[in-house]
């Protein structure tokens, strides 16, 4: 089956298929709503060749449908119809559990992504729970207001830092994970991994896309 992994974000679109194609990015924001996504996805991928799609979406999905707007993204999310506008079968996840399905080995692991939000998921025998953690309360604001694409800019580098530690051993002692897997763009601005934590690869977002189609998923 030749599948069409779309990972939407708040800064990029990434697409990429599974037959060798190289990933390609498209340019999102606050700008980006469904029909133009869709427009520019088909643009974008117009000499690829697929069969069925996976969408990660920057948001609450529930029973495979988007149940509220993104915070980073223009509207008209909730309720958009992907499988006409596109003309193919679309399963949509959660983007931060898609990542989090394509980094899972074992156990019970807690995926944090460091990006323009705070993407969260647990995954638990094999079993994807999305969650958003991103909007709660924390300090003055909330979570991702300290560890994510503003928080960063705002904080410098090393202050960021000492907050995704913090965080991150609160969702330690919250969920008692078996490892915690920390991607996401600005994972790489870590200056030291956690302990119990590893580094994710936002190239999993790709391999947990392809496994929505596995027949357990």
């Amino acid at each position: 089956m030749k599948i069409l992994v779309i990972d939407i974000g708040g800064s990029n679109v990434k697409v990429r298929v599974n037959n060798g194609e190289e990933r390609r990015k498209i340019p999102s924001g606050n700008f980006m709503n469904p029909s133009f996504m869709v427009a520019e996805v088909k643009r974008y991928t117009e000499d690829w060749d697929f069969e069925v799609i996976s969408i990660g979406f920057p948001g609450v999905v529930r029973n495979g449908k988007i149940a509220s707007e993104p915070v980073n993204l223009g509207g008209g999310w909730r309720g958009f119809d992907f499988e006409s506008a596109f003309g193919k079968p679309v399963k949509i996840l959660n983007d931060a559990a898609m990542q989090a399905l394509g980094s899972y080995d074992k156990g019970t692991m807690l995926f944090l992504g460091l990006g323009t939000g705070l993407g969260s998921a647990l995954v638990s025998e094999g079993h994807v729970v999305p969650m958003e953690l991103a909007h709660l309360s924390y300090k003055k604001g909330v979570f991702e207001d300290y560890v994510g694409k503003r928080g960063f800019k705002k904080l410098g580098l090393v202050k960021w830092n000492k907050h995704v530690n913090y965080v991150v051993r609160r969702f330690e002692k919250a969920f008692n994970p078996d490892e915690i897997v920390l991607g996401g763009g600005n994972s790489k601005h870590l200056s030291k991994v956690p302990e119990k934590c590893r580094l994710g690869n936002n190239h999993m977002a790709f391999e947990g896309g392809l496994k929505m189609w596995n027949d357990k998923n």
